[in-house]
């Protein structure tokens, strides 16, 4: 009497797990379906296809068409070019450790290509907007307070473009590029200068100001430097450095605001305490 019961409670489970392990597989089966589709396709077809989402702005799936490729067909001009392309997309869509490694991939593997030019130049993208994170583009926040450590290496990478590459297409952009880096590095100085101002450290004051006039000679912060140098000497009652600087800057930029007693303009102090509040520089 008791074997039929337990014979049909093991036949349910087989079915049960039947089932399950049906379902289990169709699950398995649709989140790999993409890969069954490029699956033996053609590298042509499978170039144009993610060129085609590419265009569209489907930057998640052309890199995993590009992958595929490369994965199915390690070598020839459309692998070269479906490598360039991955990289590309994984830039657009800000997923910046993706797009080095697939840069870096690239300069290791084809370190003479034609295209390698082009290549250095998107690191130098990559790098040099790697820290511009969300908050950053909605609340205004100044880069030039944050790490300057990949701003640095995009500068490096521009420069190699714009030094090994000068008749290259992206060498004039590139020499832009390093100029306006140039100017983030200043003020980077120029704001740590004000600081030490602000605190009555005159010395450190006027050691950065000469530090940036030194490194980033013609930048946009030039002026304001020397207006630091007028400032520290003065307090440090050298009076004969401070008139020179103080000649240099009226025949530089006669109408500084430092000259007319406007500069630097700190910020009010309460200012720090609303969250919503924008950053404002003494340099603002």
């Amino acid at each position: 009497m008791t074997a039929r019961p337990t014979l049909f409670r093991r036949a349910l489970l087989l079915v049960l797990l039947a089932v399950l392990t049906t379902s289990g597989c169709a699950r398995m089966k649709g989140m790999f379906k993409d890969e069954d589709a490029n699956e033996g396709v053609a590298v042509e077809t499978l170039y144009d296809k993610g060129h085609g989402m590419m265009r569209r702005g489907n930057w998640s799936a052309a890199a995993n068409t590009f992958r595929r490729l490369v994965a199915q067909y390690p070598y020839g001009t459309h692998t070269e070019q479906a490598m360039m392309e991955t990289a590309y997309a994984h830039y657009k869509m800000g997923n910046n450790e993706e797009a080095i490694s697939s840069i870096d991939r690239f300069i290791r593997t084809y370190p003479t290509h034609r295209n390698v030019a082009y290549m250095y130049y998107l690191r130098g993208l990559v790098n040099s907007n790697r820290d511009t994170v969300f908050l950053q583009r909605v609340w205004s926040l100044d880069a030039s307070r944050r790490d300057l450590a990949t701003p640095t290496q995009g500068f490096n990478d521009l420069s190699i473009v714009a030094d090994r590459y000068p008749n290259s297409r992206y060498a004039a952009d590139a020499r832009l590029r390093m100029v306006a880096l140039r100017n983030l590095f200043a003020r980077h100085e120029i704001e740590t200068a004000l600081y030490y101002m602000r605190r009555e450290a005159w010395v450190a004051a006027s050691e950065r100001a000469t530090y940036l006039l030194e490194t980033y000679p013609q930048s946009e912060y030039q002026n304001d430097a020397v207006a630091v140098l007028v400032a520290a000497y003065t307090e440090l009652g050298n009076t004969t450095l401070a008139a020179d600087a103080r000649r240099v800057l009226e025949l530089n930029e006669p109408a500084h605001p430092y000259l007319t007693g406007k500069w630097p303009n700190y910020p009010w102090t309460i200012r720090k305490l609303n969250p919503f509040a924008s950053e404002k520089s003494a340099l603002d």
